[in-house]
C-alpha cells in the first residue's frame, strides 16, 4: 500500500490530522505476505499513525502508537535497519515532533516524540528519562532545548544550563535558551561567549547587517541578565535602546511592559501593552499581567473586553484562566480562586497564577496558604511581588521575624529599589518600638526614587498613627502638586476626617472620584463620611432591606462576558 502511505504523508503535510488518523489506522491494518517486510512498514505506519495522534493533542495515544513503531522497529533486520538509519542523515530531515517528511524510521526522533508527548502531558521525569536515552551526540537543536526545559521543571539546574548552552552552540539566535540561562543564573558575560565572535578579515569592517545581529544578541543577553537579578531599572534601559531599532516590535514591547507594571510604572506599562495589542490584537503572551493592571487602574471596560477578546482566542491558555480569576475577583473571590488554580494546573510554572492565587488567599484571609503559593512563585522566577506577597503574608500570622528576613532578603537583591526598602519599612511599623525605623526606610526609599506614591502614603500613615496628622497633610498636599492620584486623595480624605475636618474630607473624596469613579476606598470613606455628617454612627449595624441592593453594573458586565 506505497499510494495510500504517500497520501498519508499528504495529508499530514496539509494539516488533515483527522483524514490522516483515519487512513493511518487502515495502513496498520492492512496484511503483508513477507514478515520482514511487514515489520519495517507497519514500524513506518504506525509512525505516521502516532503523529497524527500528537497533532491532535491526543498524546496518550500517540505514545502508545509510537511505542508500538519502536517494537516492530526492533525486529528489523539489522541490514534493513542499517538503511533506515543511513536514510535518516539526509540534511532536510525534519526533527519535529509532529510528522515523518520522507518513508524512514530514526529511533532516536520516536524517543524524542515519545517524550514530547510526556512533556505536555506535565509528566517531566518520564520525559527526561526517555531522551536521557537518546546519544549525547545524536541530539538536535529541538532535543537540546526539550532536554534543557525538562532539566530546568526537575530542579537540575546545571544540567539545564549546559543543555541551553548546546542550543546557543547549534544556533546563537535561539533567544528562550538565553532568557532561560539568565533566569538560572548565568552571567551576560558567560552567555555571550556563547556566541560566535566573527572576527573582521583583513582588516575590513563587518557588514551592517552582521554587526547588527551581533548588537541585538549582547543587548538581548545584557537586558535579560539585569532582568533576572531584579535590575529593572537597567532591564528597562536597554529594552528600550533596542525598542529605538524595533519600534514594532511586539515581543520587546511585551518584556518592556510586564517590567514597568512590577515596578509600578503603571501608565507606562498601560501605554505599552496597549501597542502592542493595537500591533498584534490576538497576542495571548503577558496579557494576564495586562488584566491585573486593569484592575488596579479601576479600567473595568477595558478588562471586560480583554477577557472576552482572549476567550475568543485560545481558552486554553494558562494567561486567559488568570484574566478570568482577574475579572471575577471582585464579584466572587472564591470564584476568581477556582480559575488562578485552573491556570496552574494548566501549566505548574506559570508564574503569574501563583501571584493572584496569593493575592486571592490573602483576601480570604487564608495567610498561610497564601504565604505558600508566593513561595512557589519565588522558587520559579523571584520578583518583587512574590516578596511582597510573603511579606504581607508572614506578617497577617505575625511571623515579623520570617517577614522582616523575606524584606531585608529582598533589599539585599534590588539595593536600588525603592519598594524593597518599603517593603523593610513596612514590616517595621507594625510595631511600635520600630516606627522610627519604619519612617528611616520610607524616607530612604523617597529620597532614591521620590515619586514613589507608596512610600508617601506610607509614611503619611506613620504620621497619622503618631498623632502627627499636620505633617502627614503637608506630605500628601506636597504631592498632590505633582500627581493627579485618587489614592492620595483619599488618604488626604481619611485624615481630614479623623482630625474632625470632615468638608475637608468630603473633598478630597469627591476629588478622588472624579479622578477614578471607580475607586472602591472613595466610595465606601464617602459613605462612611456622609453619615457622620448627618450624626449617624457609621460603625452601626444596617438593616437588611438596606443591604439588599442590586448589582446592575456588575450583571450586565457578566451577560456580556458570557
Amino acid at each position: 500500500m506505497d499510494a495510500p502511505k504517500d497520501y498519508m504523508a499528504c495529508l499530514l503535510d496539509h494539516g488533515l490530522y483527522n483524514s490522516a488518523q483515519l487512513l493511518g489506522q487502515f495502513l496498520v491494518s492492512s496484511p503483508s505476505g513477507n514478515t520482514e517486510t511487514n515489520s519495517n512498514v507497519k514500524a513506518e505506519n504506525l509512525l505516521f499513525l502516532g503523529d497524527s495522534f500528537y497533532r491532535e493533542r491526543e498524546y496518550r495515544r500517540a505514545i502508545n502508537t509510537y511505542k508500538q513503531a519502536l517494537q516492530h522497529y526492533k525486529i528489523t533486520p539489522k541490514q534493513n535497519a542499517y538503511t533506515l538509519r543511513s536514510s535518516l542523515s539526509a540534511p532536510n530531515r525534519s526533527s519535529s515532533p509532529s510528522l515523518l517528511n520522507i518513508s524512514t524510521f530514526n529511533e532516536n526522533e520516536v524517543k524524542f516524540k515519545i517524550a514530547s508527548c510526556h512533556a505536555a502531558l506535565n509528566e517531566n521525569k518520564v520525559a527526561l528519562l526517555e531522551m536521557e536515552g537518546i546519544p549525547s551526540k545524536a541530539r538536535n537543536l529541538p532535543m537540546h532545548l526539550l532536554m534543557g526545559k525538562l532539566y530546568r521543571n526537575t530542579r537540575h539546574t546545571r544540567a539545564a544550563v549546559n543543555c541551553y548552552k548546546e542550543c546557543l552552540r547549534h544556533c546563537p539566535y535561539a533567544l528562550e535558551a538565553i532568557t532561560a540561562m539568565a533566569e538560572l543564573g548565568s552571567s551576560a558575560k558567560e552567555i555571550i561567549s556563547l556566541l560566535p565572535q566573527t572576527p573582521s578579515r583583513s582588516g575590513r569592517a563587518l557588514s551592517d547587517h552582521l554587526e547588527s545581529g551581533r548588537w541585538l544578541q549582547q543587548r538581548y543577553v545584557e537586558a535579560q541578565c539585569c532582568i533576572a537579578s531584579n535590575d529593572y531599572k537597567g532591564g528597562l534601559e536597554i529594552f528600550s535602546d533596542i525598542l529605538q531599532r524595533f519600534q514594532n516590535n511586539v515581543h520587546i514591547l511585551l518584556e518592556v511592559a510586564k517590567v514597568e507594571a512590577i515596578v509600578g510604572k503603571n501608565d507606562e506599562a498601560l501605554m505599552n501593552f496597549e501597542k502592542a495589542r493595537s500591533l498584534d490584537p490576538y497576542v495571548v503572551t503577558y496579557m494576564d499581567e495586562y488584566a491585573m493592571l486593569l484592575k488596579k487602574k479601576s479600567e473595568y471596560p477595558k478588562l471586560n473586553k480583554l477577557v472576552h477578546d482572549l476567550l475568543n482566542i485560545d481558552a486554553t491558555k494558562p494567561e486567559v484562566f488568570v484574566a478570568l480569576s482577574v475579572f471575577w475577583e471582585r464579584k466572587d473571590e472564591r470564584g476568581a480562586l477556582s480559575y488562578a488554580e485552573k491556570s496552574i494546573q494548566i501549566d505548574e510554572r506559570h508564574v503569574s497564577g501563583y501571584i493572584m492565587k496569593g493575592n486571592l488567599l490573602l483576601s480570604l484571609n487564608r495567610p498561610d496558604a497564601a504565604a505558600v503559593a508566593f513561595r512557589n512563585a519565588q522558587e520559579l522566577k523571584p520578583d518583587l511581588r512574590s516578596y511582597q506577597g510573603l511579606v504581607h503574608s508572614y506578617l497577617a500570622i505575625s511571623k515579623v521575624k520570617e517577614a522582616l528576613y523575606i524584606a531585608r532578603e529582598a533589599m539585599k537583591t534590588m539595593p536600588q529599589s525603592a519598594k524593597a526598602l518599603k517593603l523593610v519599612g513596612d514590616v517595621h511599623a507594625k510595631s511600635s518600638s520600630g516606627r522610627e525605623k519604619a519612617k528611616k526606610f520610607y524616607e530612604s526609599a523617597l529620597r532614591l526614587e521620590p515619586g514613589y506614591l507608596g512610600a508617601a502614603l506610607a509614611l503619611a500613615e506613620l504620621h497619622v498613627v503618631e498623632g502627627r496628622n499636620g505633617e502627614a497633610v503637608s506630605l500628601l498636599e506636597r504631592y498632590l502638586k505633582d500627581w493627579a492620584d485618587d489614592s492620595l486623595h483619599v488618604k488626604l480624605a481619611q485624615v481630614f476626617a479623623a482630625t474632625n475636618m470632615l468638608q475637608e474630607a468630603l473633598s478630597h473624596y469627591q476629588a478622588a472620584l472624579r479622578i477614578n469613579s471607580q475607586s472602591e476606598a472613595a466610595k465606601k470613606g464617602l459613605d462612611r463620611l456622609e453619615k457622620l455628617m448627618k450624626g449617624v454612627d457609621p460603625d452601626a449595624p444596617e438593616e437588611d432591606e438596606d443591604n439588599e441592593v442590586d448589582d446592575v453594573e456588575g450583571d450586565q458586565e457578566e451577560t456580556e462576558l458570557l
